[in-house]
């Protein structure tokens, strides 16, 4: 079974943050686009940023920060904001496919309508590295939104995900994700 949990301790976020860097180490050497971000590690240490992991029988495979975000600069409304997502390198589809399914029923039920994130688009969005990457995310329902400037000051792909509840994915993915409402302070657990 899978979980997704908020990082509430120091060694869980010293992991991400070391997943962190060994993707930006497995992106650097396939001379793929990396964030000019130098310090991202350094955003899943922070226990402010309430960041969450994907693991499945203790293996952390993905980090992001979800976020509530009522306006990002860019799509209408409020939205889960999935920022800096970050997966083990070389198994990133099946965990991309499992973040999308938790994230669109996360979503539904904080009862926002849309699950947003940013992909890094450095060139066209038709053109490699980044065109067969968000035409696998296409089939997992997302949609490419036009390109802009995202939340880091970065040429990105705009993405959104349409809120849906999964009853039954709780046997697959459990949840337990801090309610991003900054005023709710609540857990998700299920």
């Amino acid at each position: 079974m899978y979980e997704i949990r908020t990082l509430c301790t120091g060694a869980e976020r010293k992991e991400a943050a070391a997943l962190v860097q060994e993707r930006h180490r497995w992106l650097t050497v396939r001379g793929l686009p990396m964030p000019a971000r130098a310090d991202s590690p350094a955003l899943y240490r922070d226990p402010q940023a309430w960041p969450a992991g994907l693991f499945e029988g203790g293996l952390l495979l993905a980090c992001m920060i979800p976020q509530l975000a009522p306006d990002l600069g860019w799509g209408e409304g409020p939205c889960l904001y999935l920022g800096s997502v970050h997966t083990l390198p070389d198994c990133s589809d099946d965990t991309v496919r499992l973040i999308t399914l938790w994230a669109s029923d996360f979503a539904a039920r904080l009862d926002v309508p849309l699950v947003r994130a940013e992909a890094l688009a450095r060139s066209p969005l038709d053109v490699d590295p980044i065109a067969p990457f968000l035409r696998r995310l296409t089939d997992m329902g997302w949609e490419v939104r036009d390109p802009g400037i995202g939340r880091d000051g970065e040429r990105v792909a705009r993405l959104e995900l349409a809120a849906e509840h999964r009853p039954g994915l709780s046997a697959l993915i459990g949840c337990h994700v801090h309610d991003p409402q900054p005023a709710a302070g609540s857990w998700c657990v299920t």
